[in-house]
């Protein structure tokens, strides 16, 4: 680098000064530190020479002094006069004196004759004249248009409000009432932000700085090694950030950045003329953006029987709503009654089942509504994505037709359940039982049984193909030509209507009572099998096969061929009840031994771990033996396997849990509904004592939460509330996208906890263990206690009677009865 050529005084009549900045770090080093070494009365300091030019031997260009270096090397001297320049008279806080000459003069100042000093205060001072200013005509440069641009002018139309009242109601009383926003419809309205064309700014001025530099020339030939750096350039990215790829797993554990959901979409049915609150919620399978909700009555029970004759005349629906059309519903399923679960079918998306406050089983068919599926190429895709065309697109003769799709086969009311249907799931195409709850392979190898748990206690196993016929088959075809079916009313579950009976019942004992416990959620083994994500191109793929084979319109009877058993096959599930239970037990029947007849088996592990109904009972997407439950004010993680207890047991929320779900990308990551409009947002990996984080999304309860992959940038999670609203979120990149270790750094946290709960049982038995030597000890202590008490009483017994026999000698002896002899016997006297 080039020397900096020092600033000299010339100009202002002293050459010899050359101002310096000095820091703090170089008044250190030659001790002249402001207002400590060098102050207002000695406001100077003499530096040695050899001094400077060590302090240029170690910080070279650095140094302070680097400047001035041919100064100090020119100066005949051995100490040069360093001022501080406190006023900054020469610009810059200190400044050296480069010649001997004005040092001497500055150390020394020569004196000033006295007749001068009088002469100079003897000169006297300019005198200032005022001028009056003088007016000039203005000259317009373009100021005014700033100021206009600038000025504050009205642009909208003023509206006026007139508020009148009667005059007999001058002066009256005024009363005020609070009432509760969120249990009032209509209490409040909710302005949302929004962009407005209307109202957007545009820039008019910008400022752009600017900055001079000298001329710069760039020369450089073209040799070996840098031909070899280009190459290296081409080949890999030189600027990549090593660091924070290798900080990324701790990174993506605390990073807050960008954590919160975001809402994308809402739902709700406006033209629906009662009040309704959504009781499920599932995507559909195959089709993105395409989500359908089940809508209830928010009435109590009492209400409910008060108002039954005017709900019968209001239709129960599901709804299905999509991106495309946020406010129209693309199809609508009819019900008997309201449905409070529901389910698509694995092999065909276009079967669902339900579950009534009835207790019924609701089948629907949407095959005949296909036509309004269009599939589209997604562009340089493998696989087909189908989008529903929106309401909008479709034309007005259809639009009626295809808006409501009533049902095609209900269960039996007098065989089925007796109270509301809670929870409804398809088994595997891989396996179906029998009466006995034993397992065989499906012959069918499509989903054909379901299982459902109710409020009346019970969990039933349904076969939806024809039983075997108990009549001979033409009296059966002649029972169905004489049935008249409606035109839109598909034939494919005929044979169910009405007639539907469950393949098997399951009830869960209390054990000794007569009671039984009243199940509202169940977890099967190979449920994990039918929400995994992966599995998504194998659905389309039986779609696709679905369509054109439709092995649902010619089913074949139930139970007519031998089947081949499958061993080794779990039958055990988890169940959760209404009292806060969670309960492992067994779907296979045995037989009684007294009476004979078919019989549930006893729960395998019975825990009263939640303290209100269980909402929730989920596997997980990434353990196949890690399941969560919700219920009451708190949530548990369970082990399959580990009877012992949850492997993770919240302490009791501030308000009270509506719902949970696992995240389908993270194995660590689960969200959970309150009553309050809250979603809680537990990150294992982060904490496991209480939530990561809680975000608001409604102000009423949060009954369903479900999310869903759009792609492997995009996840969406649907919330439901209890006022109807389907509130679509999208879920940020952080509670998205895992960490590089944490599906194992989780698995390994199950691991610690089990391991954990093995140790407290192993203390429980040392304990118990403990607890009984010691019993035995105090026995053993007592015992002793006893005997010694004993002993010590025949002692006394035989001093006391000794004494007597003392007492009796002596009286005898006074009396004179008896003598005593020289050699100390007695004698007794005649």
């Amino acid at each position: 680098s080039e020397d900096m050529e020092p600033v000299n005084m010339e100009s202002m009549g002293h050459p010899e000064i050359y101002p310096l900045v000095l820091t703090t770090k170089t008044q250190e080093i030659f001790n002249c530190r402001i207002d400590e070494d060098v102050t207002d009365e000695q406001p100077y300091k003499l530096i040695n020479k050899e001094d400077i030019f060590e302090d240029l031997r170690n910080r070279a260009a650095v140094s302070d002094f680097h400047p001035v270096k041919k100064i100090v090397q020119e100066y005949p001297g051995n100490e040069l006069l360093l001022v501080y320049d406190k006023d900054f008279k020469y610009g810059l806080n200190f400044y050296l004196i480069g010649t001997e000459e004005g040092k001497e003069n500055y150390l020394n100042p020569p004196e000033v004759p006295e007749e001068q000093e009088e002469y100079k205060e003897h000169i006297p001072e300019d005198v200032y004249i005022y001028k009056p200013p003088v007016s000039k005509p203005w000259v317009s440069l373009g100021s005014e248009k700033e100021i206009e641009e600038e000025s504050v002018t009205e642009s909208t139309k003023q509206i006026t409000y007139m508020i009148s009242r009667k005059r007999s109601e001058f002066g009256a009383p005024i009363k005020f009432s609070d009432q509760n926003a969120s249990s009032v419809k209509d209490a409040y309205i909710e302005c949302t932000a929004y962009p407005d064309k209307n109202f957007t700014l545009k820039q008019l001025e910008k400022d752009v700085g600017m900055q001079v530099i000298p001329q710069i020339k760039d020369i450089s030939t073209q040799t070996k090694c840098v031909e070899i750096a280009l190459q290296q350039n081409e080949i890999m990215n030189t600027f990549i950030d090593d660091w924070k790829y290798l900080a990324e797993e701790e990174g993506t554990f605390g990073d807050k950045t960008d954590t919160y959901l975001k809402e994308y979409q809402s739902f709700t049915d406006l033209h629906s003329p009662t009040e309704k609150m959504i009781t499920c919620v599932s995507w559909h399978p195959t089709i993105y953006g395409l989500i359908a909700v089940s809508v209830a009555v928010r009435l109590s029970f009492e209400d409910r029987v008060h108002f039954s004759g005017k709900l019968l005349l209001q239709p129960s629906l599901i709804l299905f709503w999509s991106f495309s059309d946020p406010i129209h519903p693309q199809l609508m399923l009819e019900s008997p009654d309201d449905i409070f679960c529901f389910k698509f079918c694995p092999s065909d998306p276009n079967i669902i089942a339900g579950g009534c406050i009835n207790g019924q089983i609701v089948m629907w068919d949407i095959t005949a509504h296909a036509d309004r599926i269009e599939n589209i190429k997604a562009g340089g895709s493998r696989s087909k994505r189908a989008t529903l065309k929106p309401m909008f697109l479709l034309e007005p003769e259809s639009n009626k037709e295809a808006m409501y799709i009533r049902h095609c086969a209900v269960s039996s009311i007098e065989n089925g359940h007796k109270k509301v249907i809670t929870d409804i799931h398809w088994l595997s195409d891989t396996f179906e039982i029998n009466r006995m709850g034993s397992v065989f392979e499906n012959r069918s190898g499509i989903c054909c049984q379901l299982v459902t748990c109710s409020a009346d206690c019970t969990i039933c196993f349904w076969d939806i193909r024809p039983q075997k016929p108990l009549t001979p088959q033409t009296t059966e075809k002649k029972k169905e030509e004489s049935i008249e079916i409606p035109f839109d009313v598909p034939s494919t579950f005929l044979h169910l209507d009405l007639s539907w009976k469950p393949l098997t019942k399951v009830r869960l004992s209390k054990g000794e009572t007569s009671l039984d416990h009243c199940p509202t959620k169940i977890s099967l083994n190979e449920d994990h099998l039918l929400c995994k994500t992966q599995d998504k191109m194998l659905a389309q793929s039986k779609t696709e096969k679905a369509e054109e084979m439709n092995p649902y319109h010619n089913l074949e009877s139930g139970m007519a061929n031998l089947l081949k058993p499958i061993d080794d096959f779990c039958t055990k599930f988890f169940v959760g009840t209404e009292e806060g239970e969670v309960i492992y037990t067994d779907w296979k029947m045995e037989k009684d031994p007294e009476t004979g007849r078919l019989m549930s088996k006893k729960p395998v592990s019975h825990h009263t771990i939640h303290d209100g109904t269980v909402h929730t009972i989920q596997r997980s997407p990434f353990y196949n033996d890690i399941i969560l439950t919700v219920g009451g004010w708190n949530v548990a993680i369970w082990k399959e396997g580990v009877m012992t207890g949850p492997l993770l047991h919240s302490c009791c929320a501030p308000k009270r849990y509506t719902s949970g779900h696992w995240s389908l990308t993270r194995p660590g990551v689960f969200y959970i509904g309150r009553e309050d409009g809250y979603i809680d947002i537990w990150d294992l990996l982060e904490k496991t004592h209480e939530p990561a984080q809680s975000q608001n999304i409604c102000i009423t309860m949060i009954t369903y939460i479900k999310p869903w992959i759009f792609s492997s940038k995009q996840q969406f999670i649907a919330t439901a509330d209890y006022y109807g609203t389907l509130h679509i979120l999208e879920i940020p990149w952080t509670l998205s996208r895992p960490s590089t270790n944490e599906m194992a750094s989780v698995n390994h946290y199950f691991e610690r906890e089990v391991k954990h709960l093995e140790y407290v049982e192993q203390r429980k038995k040392i304990r118990e263990q403990e607890k009984k030597e010691m019993e035995l000890e105090m026995a053993k202590k007592k015992v002793k206690t006893y005997q010694k008490s004993k002993e010590q009483m025949q002692a006394e017994l035989k001093m006391d009677y000794e004494s007597y026999l003392e007492l009796e000698k002596t009286v005898l002896i006074n009396l004179g009865l008896i003598k005593v002899t020289e050699k100390g016997s007695y004698m007794e006297v005649m």
